[in-house]
């Protein structure tokens, strides 16, 4: 039992860090979620979210490879526990006070609502409690994949080499693989139709309060207009405790949020981009950090095109020289991860995405 356990977390933890290390970069922003003023109010840490992200699915990876081949088990173990501890108590903040809807504990390759990531910190506490015990009560039959010295180093070795490998990647590049909902191949219209046809349904919650005795009691807009309280007096709504939550579930992609203004005319030309036969695109989701000289080159660049170009910032003023627009930024972040990035549809499916600042010295 004992070595299956050992073996079960390894896998978790390697997996887990091995999807947020494939990109640190989008880890980062879930990061700068936490630190934002609406949750634990640090805006000050925000600056150090990537270096942080990158600390952070190293130890997460590299423990699990420990784990794995039994190198100094009980202190790892030990530190699993402080790294489940420590998630338990975001995830579980998370989902109490509903501020971040996804931990991104298994980055984009699997979203988990906050309370069920909750729930898996804590199965995974338990987990490593159980395997300490066993650690500490049985010395014996434990099997370790690697019996050489020589062996597990190198096995230690390879695997620091092909972390660092996709952590550079995703940093300095486009993460080697995709798991978001924009990889390269994906109809933008297909899937607009898809979650048009299939839309999640919602309900608007009441919060009603008594004046004479100042009970107070929650329920639907269905309820509020069958049971009648409507007609009564005593009861009033509370506006500021108004509440829509989701009631069924649709088809769900982020790829709802893909929907771009224009700077000029401000009208949405989300569906003109999408049918456009072929269209090269610029985004910025932090256009304060490109230097006048840096935008200057993209447009030049851009004007250089023969199919249709279009540019995307959160700041309607970004650009000038060339067709250009806005979109909100994280919805410009789930896209690609560069700033700026470079993104190629052919009516609307995208053919290319690469990162935008050497783009045009290629």
């Amino acid at each position: 039992m004992k070595n299956v356990l050992r073996l079960l977390l390894a896998i978790i933890f390697i997996i887990s860090g091995f999807v947020k290390a494939v990109d640190p970069v989008g880890f980062s922003f879930k990061l700068e979620e936490y630190f934002s003023p609406a949750v634990f109010n640090l805006p000050f840490l925000e600056q150090f979210a990537l270096p942080l992200s990158i600390a952070i699915v190293a130890v997460e990876f590299l423990l699990g490879v420990f784990l794995l081949l039994k190198i100094r088990t009980k202190k790892t173990l030990y530190l699993l526990l402080a790294i489940c501890i420590f998630f338990a108590f975001l995830t579980f903040y998370s989902a109490y006070f509903n501020v971040v809807t996804d931990c991104g504990c298994f980055g984009d390759a699997l979203k988990l609502t906050p309370w069920t990531s909750f729930a898996k910190d804590i199965i995974l506490l338990v987990l490593i409690l159980i395997l300490l015990r066993l650690e500490k009560n049985d010395q014996q039959n434990n099997i370790c994949l690697f019996k050489s010295g020589f062996f597990t180093q190198l096995a230690l070795s390879i695997s620091v080499i092909f972390l660092i490998i996709f952590i550079l990647a995703g940093v300095y590049a486009e993460p080697l693989i995709d798991f978001r909902d924009y990889k390269i191949g994906t109809d933008l219209k297909v899937e607009k139709a898809k979650i048009a046809e299939n839309p999640s349904l919602y309900k608007v919650f009441y919060t009603l309060k008594n004046k004479k005795t100042g009970e107070e009691k929650t329920m639907s807009q269905d309820d509020y207009i069958s049971t009648g309280i409507w007609e009564d007096a005593n009861w009033e709504i509370l506006t500021d405790k108004t509440t829509e939550k989701e009631v069924e579930k649709g088809y769900d992609s982020t790829i709802k949020n893909f929907r771009i203004t224009d700077a000029v005319s401000g009208e949405d030309v989300t569906d003109k981009i999408l049918n456009e036969p072929r269209v090269f695109m610029v985004f910025t989701y932090k256009p304060q950090l490109l230097s006048a000289e840096e935008i200057q080159k993209l447009e030049k660049g851009m004007l250089k095109k023969d199919s249709k170009i279009y540019a995307v910032s959160t700041d309607p003023n970004t650009f000038s020289k060339v067709p250009h627009g806005t979109m909100d930024g994280t919805a410009i972040k789930t896209i690609a991860r560069s700033n700026p990035f470079i993104l190629i549809l052919e009516n609307g499916k995208i053919v290319d995405k690469e990162e935008g600042k050497d783009y045009f010295n290629k």
